[in-house]
């Protein structure tokens, strides 16, 4: 059984636990937890939001009928969610990504709040994905609305969205070593600090970052009851509605203009021929449809093209690519085609997300995640071998521990783009050859095809695992 990642908080959430058993999903719900649960699946925005898809499906289950039983405590309900196909983490997300996450939980709580509930946090990590549609997935985070009382996710969600928005949207820093290295997001002050004397005249910086720096430090350390203050007030839903209104006027609003990066024009402008794209493309198509697939990895996608040939047979595929602008768009381009079996990510294969939080088992590394069926390696060797300095047989011994077959596309030293990466630089890479990579893959892989494009400067090679 696993804890890892499905849910935001599972080791700091006092009101349940959730388990993985037999490919399921089940939570335990505690008495207050139980009692919240009973008010809130018979809402109509729920039942509505399980039926259109952006809440994840939830019934109760009856303990007995769980293969193993559950976890030791005091729970009084069981609950079965449906499964996600796979987990990813807000540092791992677009722009795009982050923003219609937002979005979809800030029209949750306003539904909620207009239906006698509320949600109690809103933390980014309580969104996933299929494929281009967010999903919440923590259910328990609403609970019944008291009236009088503050939206206690406000701080949360300014933290885990808005700020990383506005990061990206107003000073084009990217969130992810943020959102990466700050379990819990970017604080109040953080971000009034960022942001310049200019910033603050922009949507939403001073009346959601700098007045809540402020607030923050005045209050941190007072003994002031200001939840009973704000109730003696006469702090009302219908406040809290008008607040909630104002941040999605804001996050709706918010854009990243950036229009070119690295790699963003590559898939219009690369080197191949079309008579060897289109044989690239038949190779992988063959690849991936030689057998079963339940999980294909395209890691360097760019823009995704071979992600969507793989998910022609594949189950469900993740397009991974160091360049958030490619990421960005490709994730626009599968909304709105609606695909749901392709999930695009920021993911550098050289500097993937590790293991993080509580005794390092809060938010799993990406293979714990979901290892591949097979894993699409497609003109990536010559940037993780030359540009990142990773030996090339680690890298092949990274693809063979992941247990899947691969694609693997050499470029040689010939190539026009191998040799923009040694310009100017000391070639120590005597391991980099196509000998070497057929050897290196020999040793843990049995080699299915090799073609030799017509260009003469690149191989494509199809492996399956060595029989254990």
């Amino acid at each position: 059984m696993s804890e890892i990642g499905f849910e935001a908080a599972s080791f700091r959430d006092r009101q349940g636990r959730v388990w993985l058993a037999e490919g399921a999903v089940y939570r335990c719900l505690n008495a207050q937890a139980a009692a919240d649960w009973d008010v809130l699946k018979n809402k109509s925005f729920f039942k509505e939001g399980v039926r259109e898809g952006a809440i994840v499906k939830t019934e109760e289950v009856a303990p007995e009928n769980i293969r193993g039983g559950v976890p030791s405590g005091d729970w009084t309900k069981v609950l079965e969610h449906e499964k996600i196909p796979f987990i990813s983490y807000p540092y791992e997300w677009s722009f795009g990504m982050l923003k219609d996450a937002g979005l979809l939980q800030l029209d949750l709580q306003i539904q909620a709040l207009s239906d006698g509930m509320t949600l109690k946090d809103a933390s980014s990590f309580n969104v996933q994905w299929r494929g281009g549609r967010p999903v919440f997935i923590d259910t328990p985070s609403f609970e019944r609305h008291t009236e009088g009382a503050p939206w206690a996710g406000y701080r949360q969600f300014c933290q885990m969205f808005l700020y990383p928005l506005f990061f990206q949207a107003y000073k084009n820093v990217p969130f992810h070593p943020w959102l990466r290295g700050a379990i819990d997001g970017i604080t109040p002050e953080q971000c009034s600090r960022l942001m310049s004397l200019r910033d603050m005249l922009r949507p939403g910086v001073f009346s959601h970052a700098y007045l809540q720096a402020k607030l923050q430090s005045r209050f941190s350390d007072t003994d002031k009851d200001v939840r009973g203050d704000l109730k003696s007030a006469g702090f009302n839903k219908d406040l809290i509605l008008t607040n909630l209104r104002g941040l999605k006027n804001v996050v709706s609003g918010l854009s990243w203009g950036e229009e070119s990066s690295e790699w963003a024009a590559y898939g219009d402008s690369h080197s191949y021929t079309d008579e060897d794209h289109a044989a690239k493309k038949d190779f992988v198509r063959n690849a991936v449809a030689a057998k079963p697939r339940r999980l294909v990895w395209d890691v360097g996608c760019n823009r995704g093209d071979f992600s969507r040939i793989a998910a022609e047979s594949a189950e469900y595929v993740i397009a991974m690519d160091a360049d958030h602008l490619v990421v960005d768009r490709m994730y626009r381009s599968v909304v709105k085609d609606g695909i749901e079996k392709i999930l695009p990510l920021v993911v550098n294969a050289a500097d993937a997300s590790p293991s993080l939080g509580w005794n390092g088992r809060e938010r799993g590394d990406l293979a714990s995640r979901g290892r591949p069926d097979m894993t699409l390696c497609l003109a990536l060797i010559h940037h993780i071998v030359i540009s990142n300095h990773v030996p090339l047989p680690e890298f092949v011994r990274w693809l063979a521990g992941l247990g899947g077959g691969v694609v693997v596309e050499f470029v040689s030293r010939e190539d026009p783009m191998v040799k923009k990466l040694l310009r100017n630089k000391k070639d120590i890479y005597d391991d980099y050859s196509e000998e070497n990579l057929e050897a290196c893959l020999k040793k843990a892989f049995k080699i299915e095809k090799r073609l030799s494009l017509a260009s003469g400067t690149r191989t494509l090679y199809h492996a399956e695992p060595l029989a254990q």
